[in-house]
Formats: structure tokens, C-alpha cells, sequence
């Protein structure tokens, strides 16, 4: 889709060459109808000039030569006339030996009769009567010079006008780019917005865009304090939850049901997997944090504080690396790389004898995450069951499973690849390929 600016300046030009062309040929026709109108106050006084030039001689109606222009003795001047009357015509030396078209009717003729050596001719007929006679007398000049002076000055007004244009587009780009830049500082703000930088767009905005600040605003707000209720509401139904399946716990192990021992196995097994489970989404909601909406990860600002989240949930024995390139920006949310890293390094960490290390690499397709630990591992038959959607490999073994199905549902649902394979520290590695778009 064109831009704004393009569209812009296509529709000035477009106006521009329409209005530009109609009054360049509005000037240049007025311009030219003026002139031939005073053109015609010239031819109508020559023929009056050459009608007071007619005298009566001896053998009748006769031309007094010296009454006229010098212009009408010269061959081909430019200048010519014809005289109608009862015995004759006459016509000036200047035509030579070339005839000159009476005009059809009385009046200016604007059809440019082709004059001698192909001139273009502006004629004026006046009828006339004197001496007891009717006399026609057409008057002619060259009209050709002024045709020339029409197409220079077309050319030259062409030109102008194309400078004029050009002039216009570039003040009009100016104007266009200086009145567009709160759209530049908008979406550089979106920008910021998407890395973390700030939480709301600048509210002094033109008045055209003030609704659109104002609903995306409106729009933050709304999901940020939709993600801190859904997080506050998950942290307080799990607290409140923690005591009655104390309570349940120790019925479970209460002298009550030592009658029914498959009963009393069944509510552990499922009120351990209720705790589990319970655990891992408080966990969750406590890596996560206070994250913007849409905020990118900044690793360098983010892993160090989840590395310690994590230490000092499972313990200062355990070693925490990781291996990141300096100045590292994921193009994925925040909150959402908290929880894919969160569940692989709290499993990582369940799972490890003393060390889990976290990797991150940029790649030429995307980039590659893999997190390792120096835990038993999973053997190689079970790994897939562990990937496998609706597998629940946690219920038979505490630790990996739950973590990972959410890990593969987030790494699905971004077009990238999860594997289990075994680490270089002799555990477990979970390695994950994500495309360089994110969602």
C-alpha cells in the first residue's frame, strides 16, 4: 500500500497539472483574443485609411499611391490589401504576382488564410460605399511572428510551470513530512511500548490523532490490569487452596482410611499432583513479574533476575549459568519468555544434581535456546512421550512433563521445533528453534 506521503503528493500533482493546464490555456486564449481584437482595431483603420486614399480622377474611381504605406509597395512585407468595387479589383504591389482571398463576409476573419511564402494571414474585410459606389476593401497582415511568440511562450510557460511544480512538491513534502512527524513519534513510541521502554503513549498529540492515543491507551491500561488480576487472582486462589489440601493431605493419611488402602493410594497420587500443579502456576506467577504488554526481552535486563528467582527457590547449592551474547533482544513478550524459560529452568532445576546452564544463540533462520542439567536425564525411549500432546509422563514421575507441555504448546504456537536430547553435563538438554518472527 502506498504511503500517506506518496498519495499525498500524487493527488497534488495531479490537481496541480489539471488546474495548471486549464488556466494556461484560459490565459493564452484570452491573451490571444485580446490581441486579435486589438490587431483588428489596426486592419480597420487601414482599410479606412485606404478607403480616404480612393479619389476621383479623370478616367473615374483611382488610388492615390501616395496616401499609402510603404509597407504595401515592398514584396512580401507582411502587410497586403485588396480593393473590390464595380470595374475591378485591385491589390497591393506587396502581393506580387500572389492573390489574396476576399474574405467571406464582412469583419475579422480568424481563419488564417495561407498568405504569400505560406504566412499565416489575419484579414479584415470593411464594405464600404463612396463616390456613388460600392467598395469592399480586405486588409492583411502576417500573422506568423505572433503564432511564434505564442509557442515561445508556451514553452516558456511550460517550463516555468514545471518548476513551479517541482517548487510545490518539495515545499508540499516538507509540509507533508513536518505534519506527519507526531505519526514517526507515535510509532516510535509503539515501538518503546513493545520493548518495555514505557507503558502509555504521549497523550499531546494533534487533535487528529487524539482519539487514536486515547483507545490505545485505554487499550494498555485495560490489559495491563487484566494480566495483574489474572496474576493476583492465581496467586490468591492458590494460597487459599494451600490449606485445604493440607487438610486433605492428612486425611489421606489418617488411621481412617488404613481399611481402604487402594482408596487412601489414589487420594495421595491425585492430591500430589494437585500440589504439583498448584506449585508450577505459582511459580509462574512469580517469575513473571510486573511485565509490560508486548514487551520485548532485553536478556541482559531479564535473565539475571530470573537466574536468582530460581536460585533462591531451589537452593544456594545449585550452579546457575548462562551463556547469552551481550545486548541480546528477543522479538518475543516478555511475560511469554519469562514462562518458556521459567518452566525449562525450574525443571532443569528440580531435576539437577548441582548444575543447569541456559543457552542462547542468534542463527542465521532464528534463534536457539537450550537449557542443560547434570540430572539423571530422561531416557531416550521416553522422550517423545514426554512431547507428546495429552501425555501426562509427571503422574508417573515427579518433575519433567507438566513444565514441558507448556514449554512445546508456546514453542508451537510461535513456528518453532522443541527436542530432548542428552547434555553435555550428562543430563538432560531441551533444545528449541524459534523463528526469527516472532507471533
Amino acid at each position: 500500500m502506498k504511503s500517506i506521503q506518496a498519495r499525498l503528493s500524487l493527488g497534488l500533482v495531479a490537481v496541480l497539472v489539471v488546474v495548471g493546464l486549464a488556466l494556461a490555456q484560459l490565459t493564452l486564449w484570452l491573451f490571444e483574443a485580446g490581441l486579435q481584437r486589438y490587431l483588428e482595431a489596426g486592419l480597420r483603420k487601414e482599410s479606412e485609411n485606404l478607403l480616404v486614399a480612393l479619389v476621383r480622377g479623370p478616367s473615374g474611381l483611382q488610388l492615390d499611391e501616395r496616401r499609402l504605406s510603404a509597407a504595401y509597395q515592398r514584396p512580401f512585407s507582411g502587410y497586403y490589401f485588396r480593393i473590390d468595387f464595380d470595374q475591378g479589383t485591385w491589390r497591393s504591389r506587396s502581393l506580387w504576382d500572389m492573390d489574396m482571398p476576399k474574405p467571406a463576409k464582412p469583419g475579422l476573419d480568424d481563419g488564417h488564410e495561407l498568405g504569400p511564402g505560406g504566412q499565416q494571414l489575419l484579414a479584415y474585410r470593411g464594405d464600404y460605399r463612396r463616390l456613388g459606389q460600392d467598395i469592399s476593401i480586405s486588409v492583411a497582415q502576417d500573422y506568423s511572428p505572433v503564432r511564434e511568440g505564442f509557442r515561445r511562450m508556451q514553452q516558456i510557460g511550460l517550463g516555468l510551470g514545471l518548476v513551479a511544480l517541482m517548487l510545490v512538491l518539495v515545499l508540499q513534502r516538507l509540509t507533508v513530512t513536518r505534519s506527519l512527524r507526531p505519526l514517526e513519534r507515535a510509532r516510535q513510541q509503539i515501538a518503546q511500548l513493545q520493548q518495555g521502554q514505557r507503558s502509555q503513549l504521549d497523550a499531546e498529540v494533534p487533535s487528529e490523532l487524539q482519539p487514536l492515543v486515547d483507545q490505545i491507551n485505554h487499550l494498555l491500561t485495560h490489559t495491563e490490569d487484566s494480566l495483574r488480576r489474572s496474576r493476583n487472582a492465581l496467586g490468591n486462589l492458590g494460597h487459599a487452596l494451600k490449606t485445604p489440601l493440607a487438610v486433605l493431605v492428612s486425611l489421606a493419611a489418617s488411621e481412617r482410611l488404613q481399611a481402604l488402602p487402594e482408596v487412601r493410594a489414589q487420594m495421595r497420587e491425585q492430591l500430589e499432583q494437585i500440589q504439583q500443579r498448584l506449585a508450577r502456576e505459582l511459580n509462574r506467577a512469580r517469575l513473571a513479574g510486573d511485565a509490560l504488554p508486548g514487551a520485548q526481552f532485553d536478556c541482559d535486563a531479564e535473565l539475571p533476575g530470573l537466574l536468582a528467582t530460581l536460585g533462591m527457590i531451589h537452593g544456594e547449592g545449585l550452579l546457575l549459568e548462562r551463556d547469552v551474547p551481550p545486548g541480546l533482544l528477543l522479538p518475543w513478550d516478555r511475560e511469554d519468555l519469562l514462562e518458556l524459560l521459567g518452566n525449562l529452568l525450574d525443571n532443569a532445576c528440580k531435576w539437577a544434581d548441582s548444575e543447569v546452564r541456559l543457552g542462547i544463540a542468534p542463527t542465521t533462520e532464528g534463534y536457539q535456546l537450550w537449557v542443560d542439567d547434570d540430572g539423571p536425564g530422561i531416557p531416550e525411549a521416553q522422550r517423545l512421550q514426554v512431547l507428546e500432546r495429552g501425555s501426562r509422563l509427571d503422574e508417573q514421575v515427579d518433575g519433567h512433563g507438566l513444565g514441558l507441555g507448556i514449554v512445546r504448546d508456546i514453542v508451537e504456537a510461535w513456528g518453532g521445533r522443541i527436542a530432548l536430547l542428552e547434555s553435555p553435563l550428562g543430563g538432560l538438554r531441551v533444545s528449541i528453534e524459534l523463528p526469527r518472527k516472532g507471533r
